[in-house]
């Protein structure tokens, strides 16, 4: 008798897409439940979290297989296959080859299926979820300093269009209103794949060849650059939501070069003023290390600063985490009580920015996506709203009446 599946999931929107299409594998036989752990290496404290994870799961599930794999795995096998906790590791490269999943003892890792297109496809969605995220691409050709990822997912590997499209077309059949674009390096889509290919193209393609689809975001994006395509697509195609999370890191030129990042500081501000030209209402997230080697008090503060002058709304705070195998581990390390103090800042300032944002929202009209059945879902920017009488999977214009702590209040507009 087939046993019940479950996955628990640590770091990126990444392995989320990853998790939920293991979620639906159906092909495995077991008399036992399986726990399926999907790990995250991006720090060293995103490990220790993972083997706690792991070590808690078999507490709470005594007599589960537990199966772990993700990035934290792939960068050391033979530790996480030695934790007696874990009844078997699953490399990243296999994690949705659904013939591992049998269990069978003839079955083991280096004797797994071929991957094929079918990889691709969405195995039937929850009927719950309004929005749904869409991998186009794994692994990076980039080596930042700080960065062991690379390691983890590999070269940069990019999803044919026409197996995307399909995939949102079958999602779509099951109810999601909104496609989340992501992956390892978004910017490097096409390049890795016959003639002229970019993630310009690929969104005005989707938004093509896939009418029916209410909302298209992109996910995170290096701060290098964005191409022509997609830039005229911020401008032209209103199903495109305004809002992008940049992978920044830092402010300060002389960080970002020992980063080994790709842009400098007059970048980031020029690719935020050509996005507000084309696009307006347009918000803006990032991506930012506190307290990387030798940052010095006024490299910090550039970074600090740009948060309001770039006008970044929604902050993913790092306070740096040395990762061993990386070469920014080898440079001079700040002191713990130091990063912490500069990760909480920023923090602040990124609540401070948000706060600023919802205020200046009340009594303005957004289009809000109903995610729960509670009424709360996403404006068009990504601010996130509670509307009043509004039905779970329906897209709304409301009128926004007021704040409750990081949430928009507001009621449907009739008069709309």
């Amino acid at each position: 008798m087939t046993k019940t599946l479950k996955t628990i999931t640590l770091g990126c929107r990444l392995n989320s897409y990853e998790s939920e299409k293991i979620s639906h594998f159906t092909n495995y036989s077991s008399k036992k439940d399986i726990l399926v752990i999907n790990t995250c290496a991006v720090t060293a404290e995103a490990e220790r979290q993972a083997r706690q994870q792991i070590r808690k799961a078999r507490k709470e599930y005594p007599n589960a297989y537990i199966m772990a794999t993700g990035c934290a795995v792939e960068l050391d096998h033979k530790s996480w296959d030695n934790m007696p906790e874990v009844d078997k590791i699953i490399p990243n490269k296999n994690k949705l080859k659904p013939g591992l999943w049998g269990l069978k003892p003839e079955i083991d890792n280096e004797n797994a299926i071929t991957e094929d297109a079918n990889h691709f496809k969405s195995i039937s969605n929850n009927q719950s979820k309004t929005r749904a995220f869409i991998r186009i691409q794994n692994g990076c050709n980039h080596s930042c300093t700080f960065c062991i990822i690379t390691k983890a997912r590999g070269d940069s590997m990019s999803v044919p269009s026409g197996l995307i499209i399909s995939e949102i077309k079958n999602i779509i059949s099951t109810g999601i209103e909104e496609v989340i674009l992501t992956g390892v390096d978004l910017t490097s889509y096409g390049e890795d794949l016959p003639g002229k290919n970019n993630l310009g193209i690929l969104v005005k393609k989707i938004l093509k060849l896939v009418p029916e689809l209410k909302r298209l975001r992109i996910s995170s994006l290096d701060a290098a650059e964005i191409d022509c395509e997609l830039l005229e697509a911020f401008k032209t195609e209103k199903r495109l939501m305004p809002h992008i999370h940049l992978s920044l890191q830092s402010n300060d030129d002389l960080i970002l070069k020992r980063m080994k990042r790709r842009h400098n500081s007059k970048d980031a501000k020029k690719l935020i003023d050509d996005l507000k030209r084309v696009r307006p209402d347009i918000l803006f997230g990032a991506d930012l290390i506190a307290g990387f080697p030798t940052e010095t008090e006024e490299a910090f503060y550039n970074t600090l600063n740009a948060v309001k002058d770039l006008d970044l709304t929604f902050l993913h705070v790092f306070p740096y985490s040395s990762r061993s195998g990386t070469p920014a581990a080898k440079m001079p390390q700040l002191p713990k009580t130091i990063i912490k103090k500069r990760a909480k800042i920023l923090r602040e300032t990124g609540e401070y920015q948000l706060q600023q944002k919802l205020k200046q929202s009340i009594n303005t009209v957004q289009n809000v996506l109903i995610e729960t059945k509670e009424g709360i879902g996403h404006c068009e920017n990504f601010l996130v709203a509670k509307i009043k009488n509004a039905e779970q999977k329906k897209i709304y214009k409301c009128k926004i009446t007021g704040i409750d702590n990081n949430m928009l209040l507001g009621k449907v507009d009739e008069s709309i």
